[in-house]
């Protein structure tokens, strides 16, 4: 063997030959060069590292989809029934799997090509165009985790006045803002974290009691509000199953990343059909009427130490997907502040790191006392982002990107799937729309909800 090598860019090509003659060309992709005309990305550094296995990215997978939304699929089920309640929520699990899977082999295809693409935006700058990513792919996604931390905080709040009341029912003095800033002050804490390799994920437990009313499954209401709802419902469970930081994740994994991404969609997907069907069918049977815990008169329909449990279990892993899901906007942030010719750690790093994410989890909060009923844009940020990241655009990037033939089914599925969610996604922002029209006049800046 006499080996011949030629290294050209972040390209190391070794040419060999063995005694009969034969030669055979190894291209061999140098994922830490760095071109010296070409400033280093920050972001990518501290934010993305590219260390982890695909057991890291299936837990990273499994923390940002089985997150506490999925307490709301009673809700929809309810607005749903049983057959479509099922029937949407399977389709969900399948549509986003399959597309998940499709965005994690366009990433490989290009890492494959020596350009590892690691963050949503990169991936339209490079398939639709430097537009694309700038103005509509990249803003989205900032907005549509920063609402999800929005939301988180708000539902951690409520967590904590929940506990707050069943154990001290007698004294009620603290309100919904104080616990906001409470856990204001420990996300404050785990923001600081540099990287997604130290998150941390909690287990979600549901549950039913012989207790609740008799059951009547009818969907109830006109026929204009139960066409509203059917649309707010199929909205909340795309939202549920939405991520919108696949890239990210899949940026995380070490070279070479072939074959990584399906093994952690794999293990993430058996965590989502237990708990995703556990909660909606189980939420569905025993409560009936959007998944509710207490009667009409206020008395719970379930013991003090299950609400508690929930609460408490529901807190600690709102604390986690906070964390994930401030890592796009934590990526930006490094990327125009840090230095990244200097440590991770040195203070010329730590210093504006503490200063920015700080601000960002107290705009957070501030967003989230001002705003009580903010869970109820997260319809129509579900309708506008999630349904767009995770339904359409990875669709289109597989189109373009292997230039499917058109006359294949594989072109025609991905066809169907971005003109069906495209329809869907307009109707459920109409729809949200119009939810929040009628909820916005019950409530009050920094009302006690």
């Amino acid at each position: 063997m006499n080996p011949v090598v030629r290294a050209s860019s972040n390209l190391i090509a070794v040419q060999t030959s063995d005694a009969q003659g034969n030669y055979e060309l190894v291209v061999v992709v140098d994922h830490h060069y760095q071109d010296d005309n070409k400033e280093l990305d920050a972001g990518a550094l501290f934010v993305l590292k590219s260390e982890g296995s695909w057991i890291h990215c299936g837990y990273h997978l499994t923390t940002s989809i089985v997150s506490p939304p999925l307490l709301s699929l009673p809700f929809a089920f309810a607005s749903l029934g049983w057959l479509a309640g099922l029937t949407c929520l399977t389709m969900g699990a399948i549509v986003t799997f399959y597309s998940y899977n499709l965005i994690s082999l366009v990433l490989e295809h290009h890492a494959q090509l020596g350009r590892r693409l690691l963050r949503f935006r990169d991936m339209a700058h490079d398939i639709l165009g430097p537009d694309w990513g700038r103005y509509y792919v990249g803003p989205v996604q900032l907005i549509v985790c920063f609402a999800v931390v929005i939301t988180n905080v708000l539902l951690a709040g409520q967590c904590m006045e929940t506990v707050y009341l069943l154990s001290n029912p007698e004294n009620k003095s603290m309100k919904l803002c104080h616990f906001l800033m409470i856990f204001g002050g420990l996300l404050l804490i785990l923001a600081q974290i540099p990287s997604f390799h130290s998150e941390a994920h909690q287990p979600h437990f549901s549950g039913n009691s012989s207790n609740a009313p008799p059951k009547d499954y009818t969907i109830k209401g006109d026929p204009v509000n139960r066409v509203f709802s059917v649309f707010n419902a199929i909205a909340i469970i795309a939202t549920t199953f939405g991520n919108g930081i696949i890239p990210e994740i899949q940026a995380t994994l070490a070279a070479p990343v072939k074959g990584k991404m399906l093994k952690g969609l794999s293990i993430c997907y058996v965590v989502v059909l237990i708990t995703f069907f556990g909660v909606a069918i189980s939420g569905y049977w025993a409560f009936v009427r959007a998944g509710v815990l207490v009667d009409k008169n206020g008395n719970s329909l379930v013991p003090g130490w299950f609400l508690l449990l929930t609460n408490v279990l529901v807190l600690l892993q709102l604390s986690a997907v906070s964390v994930i899901y401030l890592q796009p906007t934590n990526e930006l942030l490094e990327g125009q502040f840090s230095d990244p010719k200097s440590p991770e750690l040195s203070p010329r790093n730590v210093i504006p790191r503490f200063i920015s994410r700080s601000l960002l989890v107290v705009f957070a909060v501030i967003v989230a006392a001002t705003l009580p009923f903010f869970g109820d844009i997260i319809a129509l940020i579900g309708a506008l982002g999630f349904m767009p990241l995770d339904f359409m655009l990875p669709v289109l990037f597989y189109n373009l990107t292997f230039k499917q033939p058109k006359q294949g089914p594989i072109f025609w599925l991905n066809i169907t799937i971005f003109v069906v969610f495209s329809i869907f996604a307009a109707i459920a922002a109409v729809t949200a729309v119009r939810q929040l029209s009628l909820d916005a006049t019950t409530y009050q800046l920094f009302s006690n909800v």
